[in-house]
């Protein structure tokens, strides 16, 4: 890593943007700023823009010739970090990057200041050899760490679009073996609450011939549930947008399903839930039960409840609405409920994102990697849900989810860590996107 480069990633690492804490809010917007500068020296325009509550990082770098004929494309990346507690588990100091055996170590390092600063060097690179054949709009915010959705508000009014997007928060499947994430589930979170009487009953004198709230509440919620096979029920599988031939392939590579659960300490669901691990994770929906409360927990007694409540939340495949299933769900557990149970129900969700593995964008952006790595990623999806995804596909914007972090960054977590040889690599495999990209229809 070269003076220049470990000078500036020292500065941006320094800013203790943690979005978290209330008293790093102007942090926060000084990492923004850091982000802007940068662009700006390079030759290209950049704001900290008020937006809602909060700010967004604007830039543009125009490409070096026929700027007016040329694609665009929209990168993003965040500049917020994750609180460094428990400091005391960290060997080094958490905002002072230090390099040490091939590592280089700091909060923030892979998520994701250093992959949106190898996105930021890789146009300077082909900005100062007058060779950057798109125009490129960064858009960076300073929440990711904290769920918040400025970015997706912004690209829901922005009407200038781009060809493609690119974005470095992710990371291998494996060391040297990189991966494009094509897809993220969706997520509906509800909250149920049951009423069946006036007040609490003894369960001796009542049982057996009065309403149980619980009750109620657990007989809804496993009309929602997975049967017997691990899938959801078929009213909840519409819209399913089943895997392509591509992605089954590379998820051949995948570690077992067997083996990711046995690392974790789970017990599969049911005796095909091993084999069919990365179907029903990363293409199938799912529900969860996440909490019950209801009775006198911890205390035994004979009481027999008439008001309960619960939070399940259902993961949905790419290719499902949000809608759709939701009023699903909400019509199933009223079905579910019988007569005098009173039910009350609120539901938010985030739909899923997708793209398709043969979109252009796709394809160029193999090639790039191919080209650099010598090695062609692996088509993949996430099981967790990225609002930026859906956003972006809302637009026809197709985009590259992919990055340099290893399952041993540490990522969230005390020693965060990035590879050193993987900010040349990834400046160069950036580069080669830009010029890739120039190839997508303007």
């Amino acid at each position: 890593m070269d003076e220049t480069w470990q000078r500036e990633l020292s500065e941006f690492i320094a800013i203790p943007s943690v979005s978290a804490d209330p008293a790093h809010r102007e942090d926060v917007k000084r990492a923004g700023e850091w982000v802007c500068d940068f662009i700006r020296r390079i030759g290209g325009t950049a704001e900290l823009t008020p937006f809602g509550k909060k700010e967004l990082a604007l830039g543009e770098i125009p490409a070096s010739h026929d700027a007016a004929n040329a694609p665009t494309v929209l990168c993003y990346g965040h500049f917020d970090v994750q609180p460094p507690a428990p400091l005391e588990l960290w060997d080094t100091e958490p905002f002072q990057l230090t390099i040490r055996d091939d590592w280089a170590y700091a909060r923030g390092v892979t998520d994701d200041k250093g992959q949106l600063y190898i996105l930021l060097k890789a146009a300077q690179k082909l900005v100062e050899a007058d060779a950057l054949p798109v125009n490129l709009r960064f858009a960076s915010d300073g929440e990711e760490e904290i769920g918040g959705t400025t970015i997706v508000d912004y690209l829901g009014v922005d009407d200038r679009g781009a060809n493609a997007a690119i974005i470095f928060d992710g990371g291998m499947l494996r060391m040297d073996v990189p991966v494009f994430d094509l897809a993220t589930r969706g997520l509906i979170a509800f909250e149920v609450k049951v009423k069946t009487g006036e007040r609490d009953l003894h369960s001796g004198m009542y049982g057996g011939a009065a309403l149980n709230a619980i009750h109620v509440l657990m007989r809804c919620f496993d009309a929602v549930l997975a049967g017997p096979d691990g899938l959801l029920p078929d009213r909840l599988r519409q819209g399913i947008a089943s895997p392509a031939p591509a992605e089954l392939n590379a998820w051949e590579a995948l570690p077992s399903g067997a083996g990711e659960l046995e690392n974790q300490g789970a017990r599969p669901l049911d005796p095909n839930a091993a084999d069919q691990f990365y179907i029903r994770t990363l293409a199938e929906p799912s529900a969860d039960v996440n909490g019950i409360l209801g009775g006198k927990p911890g205390l035994r007694n004979t009481t027999l409840s008439v008001q309960a409540s619960g939070e399940f939340t259902v993961r949905l495949a790419p290719g499902q609405d949000v809608h759709t299933i939701g009023s699903e769900v909400e019509r199933m557990l009223r079905e579910a409920a019988p007569e005098g149970a009173e039910l009350e129900l609120t539901w938010e969700g985030t739909p899923p994102g997708l793209v398709k593995p043969d979109s252009p964008a796709v394809q160029l952006g193999l090639q790039a990697f191919e080209e650099v790595l010598g090695v062609r990623p692996l088509l993949v999806r996430t099981g967790g849900t990225l609002p930026i995804m859906p956003a972006l596909a809302d637009r026809g914007i197709p985009t590259v989810l992919t990055g340099f972090g290893l399952p041993e960054s540490n990522v969230h977590s005390p020693n965060e860590k990035f590879l050193v040889r993987y900010f040349e690599q990834g400046v160069d495999t950036a580069a080669a996107l830009y010029t890739k990209f120039a190839e997508l229809h303007h």
